[in-house]
């Protein structure tokens, strides 16, 4: 991930809808959810979640799939593990106030 993806996606994020939108669709796993029950959770309209989830989806931070007639939105994982790598880069950097369990969960491989 690139610094312009990254600042993309941090910019994606800085809204609280959308935040939330991505918080609850990690929490609902690979399956996802319809746009209707997204919408319904966060308390708002379905255009409202039409345009927080295109720009989420535009950023890379969630991904839609179609099942019958619905729109199934899940969480892009592979995109917050490389925007999460991207901000974990430096853990490694020998500095033992850094380099902490804490600090590098054990999916991140520091080089």
């Amino acid at each position: 991930m690139d610094e312009r993806q990254v600042i993309t996606a941090f910019g994606s994020l800085a809204q609280e809808t959308r935040l939330r939108v991505l918080r609850l669709l990690v929490q609902a796993g690979p399956e996802g959810m319809a746009a209707g029950a997204i919408a319904e959770e966060v308390g708002v309209s379905p255009s409202n979640i039409s345009f927080h989830l295109s720009h989420l989806e535009r950023a890379g931070l969630v991904e839609a799939r179609r099942e019958a007639r619905s729109i199934i939105y899940s969480a892009g994982y592979s995109a917050l593990r490389d925007l999460i790598r991207f901000l974990m880069e430096d853990c490694c950097a020998g500095d033992p106030r850094v380099v902490a369990p804490e600090c590098c969960p054990p999916t991140i491989v520091c080089s």
